[in-house]
This record gives C-alpha cells, sequence and structure tokens, in this order.
C-alpha cells in the first residue's frame, strides 16, 4: 500500500504542504505571463486599428441598401426619391438564390434592375400586337419601370430584346428594400412559363424574404406584452436567488428525493422493457425473422431489442446502487460543499449579479465585431465588378467581365453591364481577407478573455470565504470588487494566455465545419468518417481545455501563479482526488439541472396560462394582452429565464468549484491542530469524522 500511495504521488504530484503565512488569497503577488500580456495588448491594438479602417475606409451602404444594374444605391443619392429595387424578371432570382451571395452581396439575380419610388400595384404584361409600338406609346403608366435615358421613340420590341423595359409587372410589396410579388397575385400568363411554376416561385422567394406583415405583428405583440415579459423575467430572477440561498436548508433532502427518482425511473424502464420482452417472446418475433434492414423503427418489434435494452438499464441500475453504497460518505461531502456554496453566495450577495458584468463586456465585444462586419468592403480596396452579356450577340462572350459604372464599348447596339457583386481575387482582396480573419480571432479571443475573467473574479472573492477562520468576521469589505482590480492588475496576461489556447482550438473547430461543408456534396463515407472523428476529437479538446482553464483560474486567483504552473496545480490536485471530483461534479450538475428545469418550467408554464388568457389579468389597467402570436412572449419569457438561470447557476457552480479546491487543499496543508487548524466548515469536519483542536481564537489565525 505504501509503495502504491509513493508511485501515486510521484505520478500527480505531491500534496501541499502547510504554509504558515498562507492567509487564503495572496496579496502580494506580482504580474503573471507578462509577455502574452503583451501580445494580447498589441493585438488589441490592431483590432482597433482594424475597426477604425473599417470605419472610415468602409461602406456599410452595401449591406443595407440594394444597388440597380448600374450599381447605384437605391434609396441615397441620385435615387433618393427611389428606395426599392424592381427586378424584370423575378423568377432569375429564384433559380440563382444562394445564400452566401446575399450575405456577401446582397441578393444577386442576372436580370436588370432599376431603382422605382414605388413598386408595381397591378398585374401587367406586353401583349405581342404592342411589339411594333413605341415605348411611349406602350409603358405610358409604366415608364418609370424602365431602365433611365431609354428613348420614347425606341420599339417595344428592341427594348424587350435589349432588356431596357420589363416584359411584365406583377402586384408586388417592398421588403428589404426590394419588390416581391404577392402570394396570392393574379400571374398574367407569360409565353413559356405556366401560372403554376410562376406561383411557386414567388411563393419560394416572398416566403424566404419577405416577412413585413409577420414582423409587424411581432412588434405589435412586444409593445402589447413587453411589461409583462419584464415580470416574467422578474419572476425567474427571484425563482433562481431562492434556489440558491435555499439549498443551505434542502440540499440533502433534495439530492437524494433527485437520487432516488433516477433510480425509479430506470427501474420503471427495467419493468417496461421486459413486459415489451415478454410479450414479443410468447409471439415468437425475432430478429432472425426480420433480418436486416434500415427502418430502424422495425426492431422495436423483436424480443432482441428490448432484452438489451433491459440489460443496459439493469446494468446502469446496479451501478448507481453501488455507487449510493460504497461512496455515500463522498456524496455527503458534495451536500455539504453544495450548502457551504449557498452560504458563500448569501454573505457575498453581489456575486450574483457579476453576470451583469460579464454580459456588458460581450455584448460590447460583439457589437464591436458587428460593426467591423457591418463596414464589410472598402470601396478603395473592392472597385465594383460585374457581369455583362447579351442574348444572341456573337461579338460578346457571355460572362465578360466589365465595370457597371463605365460605358460599355461595343458594336451590339443596348449591351449592357449587369452589377452582379465584387472582385474577389487580387492583392487587395487576399488582404481584405486576412482582415476579416484577423477580426474573426479578435473576436473569439476577446469573449474567452472576458468569460475568463469572470471566472477568476468570481474564484478570488469566493476563496476570500473560504479562507475565513471567523466568518462572516473575517471575511473582506468588499471581496468582488478587490478580486476584480487584484485580477485586472496583476493577471490579465494568465487570462489572455488561457484564452488564446481555447481559442485556437475552437477556430481549428471552425475551419473544419467550413471544410465538411465544402465537401458535403463530394465525400465519400470514408471522409465523412474522418471529418467526424476529427470533430469529435476537437470537441472534446474543447471540453478538456474549458475544464483545465477553468480549475486553473481558480487557483490563479489563490495563489497568484502563472498560468502553466496553475493550470499543473489543479490538475494534480484533482487528480489526487478525482473520486471526489467526479462524485461532486455529478452531483452539482444534477442538482443545477433541477433547478434549471424548476425556473425555467414554471415561468414557461405561468407565462403560457397568463397570455392565452387561462390566468386573468389583475384590473382594468393590467388587462391580458390581444396578441397576434400568443406563443411569441412565451418564448421569449421562456429564453429569458433560462438565461436568467444560467447567470445564476453559472455563479454558483463556480462556487462550488472554488471552495472544492480550497477544500481539497485545506486537507493537505492542515491537520486540525493548534498551529494548522482546518478551515472547513462544522459539517463537513463532522462527515471526515475530523475535527479542530486548536481554539478559534488563535492569534496566528487573525488577519
Amino acid at each position: 500500500m505504501g509503495g502504491k500511495q509513493d508511485q501515486d504521488e510521484e505520478a500527480y504530484g505531491k500534496p501541499a504542504k502547510y504554509d504558515p503565512s498562507f492567509r487564503g488569497p495572496i496579496r502580494n503577488r506580482s504580474c503573471t505571463d507578462i509577455i502574452c500580456c503583451m501580445l494580447f495588448f498589441v493585438f488589441i491594438l490592431g483590432y482597433i486599428a482594424v475597426g477604425i479602417l473599417a470605419w472610415v475606409y468602409g461602406d456599410p451602404k452595401q449591406v443595407l441598401y440594394p444597388r440597380n444594374s448600374t450599381g447605384a444605391y437605391c434609396g441615397i443619392g441620385e435615387n433618393k426619391e427611389k428606395p426599392y429595387l424592381l427586378y424584370f424578371n423575378i423568377f432569375s432570382c429564384v433559380l440563382n438564390t444562394n445564400i452566401i451571395a446575399i450575405a456577401q452581396n446582397g441578393l444577386t439575380c442576372p436580370t436588370p434592375q432599376v431603382c422605382v419610388s414605388s413598386c408595381p400595384a397591378a398585374p401587367w404584361t406586353v401583349e405581342p400586337s404592342q411589339f411594333s409600338q413605341t415605348v411611349e406609346q406602350v409603358f405610358t403608366a409604366n415608364r418609370k419601370f424602365c431602365l433611365p435615358g431609354v428613348p420614347g421613340n425606341m420599339q417595344v420590341l428592341q427594348s424587350l430584346q435589349q432588356e431596357l423595359c420589363p416584359s411584365f409587372l406583377l402586384p408586388s410589396t417592398p421588403a428589404l428594400g426590394r419588390c416581391f410579388p404577392w402570394t396570392n397575385s393574379t400571374v398574367p400568363e407569360l409565353p413559356g412559363i405556366s401560372n403554376t411554376s410562376i406561383s411557386q416561385s414567388i411563393s419560394g422567394v416572398f416566403d424566404s424574404l419577405n416577412a413585413r406583415d409577420i414582423s409587424v405583428k411581432i412588434f405589435e405583440d412586444f409593445a402589447q406584452s413587453w411589461y409583462w415579459i419584464l415580470v416574467a423575467l422578474g419572476v425567474a430572477l427571484v425563482l433562481s436567488l431562492l434556489f440558491i440561498l435555499l439549498l443551505r436548508l434542502v440540499a440533502g433532502p433534495l439530492v437524494f428525493v433527485l437520487i432516488i427518482g433516477v433510480l425509479g425511473v430506470l427501474a420503471y424502464g427495467i419493468y417496461h422493457c421486459w413486459e415489451e420482452y415478454r410479450v414479443l417472446r410468447d409471439k415468437g418475433d425475432s430478429i432472425s425473422q426480420l433480418g436486416f434492414t434500415t427502418n430502424l423503427s422495425a426492431y422495436r418489434n423483436v424480443q432482441e431489442t428490448w432484452l438489451a435494452a433491459l440489460i443496459i438499464l439493469a446494468v446502469l441500475e446496479g451501478i448507481l446502487l453501488l455507487m449510493l453504497i460504497f461512496l455515500r460518505q463522498r456524496i455527503c461531502i458534495a451536500i455539504a460543499l453544495l450548502k457551504e456554496a449557498s452560504r458563500a453566495v448569501g454573505y457575498i450577495m453581489s456575486a450574483m449579479f457579476y453576470p451583469l458584468v460579464t454580459f456588458a463586456l460581450l455584448l460590447v465585444c460583439i457589437a464591436y465585431w458587428a460593426i467591423i462586419a457591418l463596414y464589410p468592403l472598402p470601396t478603395w480596396l473592392t472597385p465594383p465588378e460585374a457581369l455583362g452579356s447579351l442574348p444572341g450577340c456573337e461579338k460578346v462572350p457571355m460572362n465578360t467581365s466589365c465595370n457597371p459604372m463605365e460605358q460599355v464599348d461595343s458594336s451590339c447596339p443596348g449591351l449592357m453591364c449587369v452589377f452582379q457583386g465584387y472582385r474577389s481575387t487580387g492583392l487587395a482582396q487576399r488582404s481584405l481577407f486576412n482582415l476579416q480573419i484577423y477580426a474573426v480571432l479578435g473576436l473569439f479571443w476577446t469573449i474567452n478573455w472576458v468569460l475568463a475573467l469572470g471566472q477568476c473574479v468570481l474564484a478570488g472573492a469566493f476563496a476570500s470565504f473560504y479562507w475565513a477562520f471567523h466568518k462572516p468576521r473575517d471575511i473582506p469589505t468588499f471581496p468582488l470588487g478587490s478580486a476584480f482590480l487584484r485580477t485586472l492588475r496583476y493577471h490579465t496576461g494568465s487570462l489572455a494566455f488561457g484564452a488564446l489556447i481555447l481559442t485556437l482550438v475552437q477556430i481549428a473547430r471552425v475551419i473544419l465545419e467550413y471544410i465538411d461543408h465544402k465537401l458535403r456534396g463530394a465525400q465519400n463515407p470514408l471522409t465523412r468518417c474522418i471529418l467526424c472523428c476529427f470533430k469529435c476529437c476537437l470537441w472534446c479538446l474543447e471540453k478538456f481545455i474549458k475544464f483545465l482553464n477553468r480549475n486553473a483560474y481558480i487557483m490563479i486567483a489563490i495563489y497568484g501563479k502563472n498560468f502553466c504552473v496553475s493550470a499543473k496545480n489543479a490538475f494534480m490536485l484533482l487528480m489526487r482526488n478525482i473520486v471526489r471530483v467526479v462524485v461532486l461534479d455529478k452531483v452539482t450538475d444534477l442538482l443545477l439541472f433541477f433547478g434549471k428545469l424548476l425556473v425555467v418550467g414554471g415561468v414557461g408554464v405561468l407565462s403560457f396560462f397568463f397570455f392565452t388568457g387561462r390566468i386573468p389579468g389583475l384590473g382594468k389597467n393590467f388587462e391580458n394582452p390581444q396578441l397576434n402570436y400568443y406563443w411569441l412572449p412565451i418564448m421569449v419569457s421562456i429564453l429569458g429565464a433560462y438565461l436568467i438561470a444560467s447567470g445564476f447557476f453559472s455563479v454558483f457552480g463556480m462556487c462550488v468549484d472554488t471552495l472544492f479546491l480550497c477544500f481539497l487543499e485545506d486537507l493537505e496543508r492542515n491537520d486540525g491542530s493548534a498551529d494548522r487548524p482546518y478551515y472547513m466548515s462544522k459539517s463537513l469536519l463532522k462527515i471526515l469524522g475530523k475535527k479542530n483542536k486548536g481554539t478559534p481564537g488563535d492569534k496566528k489565525r487573525k488577519k
């Protein structure tokens, strides 16, 4: 036994030794990971420079306004009175719609486009008998829908061949600055195109892009119910806070009730599987009769399926029962730590609202990146470039590159350059791509740094609680503020180091997802399997790094050492107590899952009964709102309740993890003597069968 213990200590490091000068989070500390701190600040300066570059040279109009065939914007400049874009042939948009293209250049179609002051209100088409007439005669009321500068004495047939005027108009409504036909409009008969295909095409474009009416109704619902949504979110906040504070009273019974509930569910599953197996066994239905099939639902009707499920559930039931019997002391330790965490939150109540600081910082990071994304293509880097073509013109090849801002010099009369997008090759475009990659890296790194800051600050505050020998007398006056200033002053580099490692893994996952998306149409099963394995490995790596970083930040908050040393010490400490780690982690996960279910489910049920009118209002001024979509405020309330519960429980989870590491350190550092008393609570001492032999008033323990 002694030899094995020595081997374990050699593998996972030696237990922490007693340090008479240690009094909780170290106050006299120095800056850590200075090189990474400098790198992070240089990167942030570059990130700011990218934002300034986008702000000065960027062109947000490319995202906010549509462009006509010449590349001019609708709704501003010379087209200020013409805010809407009309497509001559909307069906070419249906055939060429591409989500990536929409994201980059807006909705681009290989058809002439013109800025108009209003969308067509009635269906209209050019009759064959009008081909020989002039544009001025035929397009009397619809002249505004032709391209600017079309001669009035030009023949209609010639204007249609050169695509200078539309051959038909459909009743349309503006959406996203573009005219989209009504889905229920009467469609005129067009040569070679059936009414059914036209209606289906219109419906496809309209359903995917035109959400104007729905948006108006949604806005009306929010205007009618926003204060009730705030009431629901307030209920979620109160429920979350009460659940955490009451854990000191009900944590033990609640955990055992949840464990017994899980055992009961598994027992019922075993009973159900046995009944299904018995019935199918009496019928003689077996897998040998069914054979191999890709219809997985068919396997429900064979006895072997239910027998396998019965065996799996019985094994899980047996494992849980054995764990409950042999690990009951560790479960009791986990419950005592949960109670202690609830007590710590009660003393440091301000920590429960720290997620608001994290949320505000995350909002700044995301908003800054969104501003850069809103200025996507600096005009000095990417002049417009389009494809021009004319059916039947042999002198100019199809898809010839041209500039829509310049006159097309060609012997083909009427040849025009239709704006399609922006040039995507060249040195300037490659530089722009690199800047976009830099911006994405900045988004990931800053977000991970903000999350790391929150974890380290909370760890410092709760560690101050644990290492206070006389609670609450020895707890610092402002533990959260002190931890925040201490973390920013000394450990910005360490947080940036951990955040950078996590960011690189996340970027690798994004690249792998992009490759998978690009190769999805052409890949074979082997390639798909390899990509799936790589994605699974990176997912596991990201989870492990998050776990390691979290515990490293706790050690940084307590001892003030650099990231690598803190991560190593935390990992070794946890590995020396791996069983306790697993038990505490699962018990905490079970309890917090139940808490989220209680908060979100309670708010969801109350919202459903109120917004559907099953619960009456509170008088004349507080009546139930009349809604178009009653599910909308219900879903918003549920989502908000989940976010609030997640924020509160994330603080509580960080408190549990911090107190657990402090508890393990306390066990290794101290022995309960007068010189080395334990800092843990009396309930933990009772569970472990230990006690302090020294007096609580020992002068050596006063801070």
